[in-house]
């Protein structure tokens, strides 16, 4: 069903289940009762008469493509404001903007306007040649079909020849007398005459500059001569002699309509106290009230819906925009997502994909994720056992009722020693999900431990630099709404940071500068941190040896102590329950992460130079774990690991850069007798040559 189809209902039949107008306030209560939407006006247009009746000019910022109710039906902005001036008392209502120029919303407004532009009194002929001044005085056309009267010599008034000459002379005396200009076309002309008109008391006029900040971009001479002009033309305003009602009046409008005030120059509105910004937001529950209302019938099962069903739904189209709505009935039979369950039927209309990923998880695949993890992430048992339960249970799609569908599909706090596994399960967990790390999105958390780096996030508010760009996880996440989102090192954060991801946790939304809403439902988030780990290397010298619940119980308490040092509390709270504690690497796995890495310099020498590294375990696996016994060594973890095995990897770009092996030669690598790394061709290795670096000489802690 089109979107006229809708309108031609609605002007035939009231909201469904709206009291009758009579019934209703539509102006300002008069004794204190709180104001609610109705179908008389929005309740931005109330504001927008006690802004102009308290003597201010309005800067209307926002949502001003909207649809809002107005006289029981929907109406375009456009046409409540007009009718909103017009029901004030504004005689002439026009409407200036870039496309169009200077129009007039409302029939007869247009007469109006030639009238007072031309000084003429209300009803008095036009004098421009316009529809309402006759072509030639009455009586000097004669009659159709009369020729020249008989005996009438030529050049007589009365004869033919007279009558083209009396007209030339008359067409002459018209030229050359002066005329009134025609209506205005350029800005500069429109403001100048809106400026006249508002500032006399002799009529009641009301102007609206819709886009203006398109037309006149900052930054240019011309843009801040126009600003000026307008704001003369907005503060010069007087009040008419004609105003109606009771005391206060307004004063003749001059108003403007952008859809971000940002936009505009600080100091056109500012800095003078007599003009007001007046922000219109989305409709609020009891608008949306009426928009279901009229709406419900053209919902997938709208016909059997009961109030219950309308008020879940008016609760779920929070920060929805009247055309929203709309189009959410018309997603409701395309998606065949019947109003009674309003969860499922706004996540299809936000996401608007056919193919959910996490329905689209091969089954196997999910049921051994904790195996396919495990071999990327050594020794951390506990911590992969978790977060495969989290993706099991969004495969499966199983919650505590609907509460929680808006909410992310897994949060997790990662804390333990570093290097033990943390970002690097992150990263497994959106390869196994998507088949690459494209999914995986990490925002480091030490760039934001300002108060103002929370504005990245979220993006600028209005008229700050990079509102128009939004926050980088907002618009992240509206571009890729199926993600795995890693947010590093959280505890260096400001608190200030901190609390924008309280309405992530508990409604799985977050709202950018634009207005624009980011839904994490698809989402699953990872924190991690360090907090307590530097006492790690310390319990370890102390005790010798620290068992998994030593260590669980020594992280646990140091982030309950961090959360409450910083007066965080209540984000702890939202996290408690997917808190994960890594293990320290334990000897056992030392060795399983020394193979991995150096497999993966074995592939880097085949790729480069065609040859084939083969590491010598009988020396490598002992010297490794001899060397991570230490308990500083340990502290760090996988890190370590590696910068241990730096010197073998130094030992073999010294071999290829002095030997210059042949493509397709084998070289063994491995460690001497003497704790040094020795590379060698696999015939020559038993020589005992070929020692290029002290292996006891490896890289301090990471």
């Amino acid at each position: 069903m089109s979107a006229s189809d809708l309108t031609k209902r609605a002007e035939g039949a009231g909201a469904v289940g709206v009291p009758p107008a009579a019934d209703r306030r539509s102006g300002p209560p008069g004794d204190g009762a709180p104001v609610t939407a109705d179908g008389m006006m929005p309740l931005w247009a109330v504001s927008l008469d006690w802004e102009l009746r308290r003597g201010r000019q309005v800067i209307m910022n926002g949502q001003i493509r909207d649809r809002w109710w107005f006289a029981d039906r929907p109406a375009s902005f456009r046409v409540v404001v007009a009718r909103q001036l017009e029901r004030r008392g504004a005689e002439t209502v026009g409407w200036w903007d870039p496309v169009g120029g200077l129009t007039f919303p409302l029939a007869g407004h247009e007469e109006r306007f030639d009238r007072l532009r031309e000084g003429r009194p209300s009803g008095s002929p036009r004098t421009d040649g316009g529809a309402d001044t006759p072509s030639e005085p009455a009586g000097t056309r004669p009659p159709e079909g009369h020729g020249n009267p008989q005996g009438a010599p030529d050049g007589e008034p009365g004869t033919a020849r007279g009558r083209r000459g009396g007209e030339r002379d008359r067409g002459r005396e018209r030229l050359l007398a002066p005329r009134p200009s025609g209506r205005p076309r350029a800005f500069e002309d429109v403001v100048a005459t809106v400026h006249r008109l508002v500032a006399s008391p002799d009529a009641a006029t009301a102007f609206v500059f819709e886009d203006v900040d398109h037309h006149l971009p900052p930054g240019q001479a011309e843009s801040r001569l126009g600003y000026l002009r307008l704001r003369a033309a907005m503060t010069e305003a007087v009040t008419p002699h004609s105003a109606p009602g009771p005391a206060p009046h307004a004063r003749n409008a001059v108003l403007c309509a952008v859809g971000d005030i940002g936009r505009l120059p600080g100091w056109f509105h500012l800095e003078d106290p007599r003009i007001a910004a007046l922000h219109i937001g989305p409709p609020d529950p009891s608008e949306r009230r009426l928009w279901l209302g009229w709406l419900r019938r053209y919902f997938n099962g709208g016909q059997d819906s009961s109030r219950a069903d309308l008020e879940a739904l008016v609760g779920a189209t929070d920060g929805m925009a009247g055309w929203d709505i709309d189009s959410l009935a018309r997603t409701s039979w395309l998606r065949n997502a019947p109003v009674r369950k309003p969860d499922r039927l706004l996540e299809l209309h936000r996401l608007n994909v056919s193919v959910d990923p996490w329905t689209q998880l091969d089954r196997e695949t999910v049921a051994g994720a904790a195996k396919a993890l495990g071999t990327r992430v050594v020794g951390q048992s506990t911590a992969v056992n978790a977060v495969a339960s989290a993706l099991q249970a969004a495969f499966v799609g199983v919650d505590f009722g609907s509460s929680g569908t808006a909410r992310p599909r897994g949060a997790f706090f990662f804390v333990g020693p570093t290097g033990v596994g943390k970002t690097e399960l992150a990263k497994a967990v959106a390869e196994l999900m998507f088949g690459d790390q494209s999914a995986y999105a990490r925002f480091d958390m030490s760039e934001y431990q300002q108060e103002h780096a929370a504005e990245r996030l979220a993006g600028a508010p209005p008229g700050f630099i990079g509102h128009e760009q939004g926050g980088e996880l907002t618009r992240r996440v509206q571009e890729r709404p199926f993600s795995v989102l890693l947010f590093d090192e959280i505890e260096k954060a400001h608190p200030k940071v901190l609390d924008k991801f309280l309405q992530i946790l508990e409604d799985g939304r977050l709202t950018d500068g634009r207005g624009q809403t980011a839904h994490f439902s698809q989402c699953l988030i990872i924190f991690t941190s360090n907090t307590g780990a530097e006492q790690v290397q310390s319990l370890l010298e102390e005790r010798g040896e620290l068992s998994y619940r030593q260590l669980e119980a020594h992280f646990t308490r140091a982030v309950e102590d961090k959360f409450a040092a910083i007066g965080r509390p209540e984000i702890y709270g939202r996290l408690k329950p997917g808190v994960v504690v890594f293990d320290m690497l334990r000897h056992e796995h030392v060795v399983s992460i020394a193979d991995r890495l150096l497999r993966q310099l074995a592939e880097s020498v085949r790729e480069r130079h065609r040859l084939e590294l083969i590491p010598d375990p009988d020396t490598l696996h002992p010297w490794i774990t001899d060397r991570m016994s230490d308990p500083g060594h340990q502290a760090y973890g996988g890190r370590q690991i590696r910068n241990e095995l730096e010197v073998v990897r130094s030992a073999v770009v010294s071999h290829l850069l002095t030997h210059r092996p042949d493509p397709g030669s084998r070289i063994r690598v491995g460690i001497a007798a003497d704790s040094t790394a020795r590379v060698a061709p696999e015939g020559a290795w038993r020589d005992g040559d070929t020692a290029v670096a002290r292996a006891d000489e490896g890289s301090g802690p990471a």
